[in-house]
């Protein structure tokens, strides 16, 4: 089993800046793919950014150029860099990390921007 923790989230005003990490412990091998998804009320989960162990990354295009995920491949760890937020940006967000095992979730840390 995959064990996956998100941490960082929090509250913070229009234009400032949040630093999410997903930390995946237990059987990682085969790791493949992390991403992190939001939630907002009312709405469908979305995709906000993922990256492949190699590196290789897809950007939800409302946050493309404000939001940057990297990874440390050793730790099994990603990071969402989250800067010039906007209050739709309001949700909860969720890590997934996709090994051979299959895809695990992390409990979701909440993120509220305020206008």
């Amino acid at each position: 089993q995959v064990q996956v923790v998100e941490s960082g989230g929090g509250l913070v005003q229009a234009g400032g800046s949040l630093r999410l990490s997903c930390a995946a412990s237990g059987s990682t091998f085969g790791w493949i793919t992390m991403g992190w998804y939001r939630q907002a009320p009312g709405k469908q989960r979305e995709l906000v950014a993922r990256i492949t162990i190699g590196g290789t990354t897809v950007y939800a295009g409302s946050v493309k150029g404000r939001f940057t995920i990297s990874r440390d491949n050793a730790k099994t760890t990603a990071y969402l860099q989250m800067n010039s937020l906007k209050p739709e940006d309001t949700a909860v967000y969720y890590c997934n990390s996709r090994f051979q095992a299959g895809d695990f979730w992390g409990q979701g840390t909440q993120v509220t921007v305020s206008s």
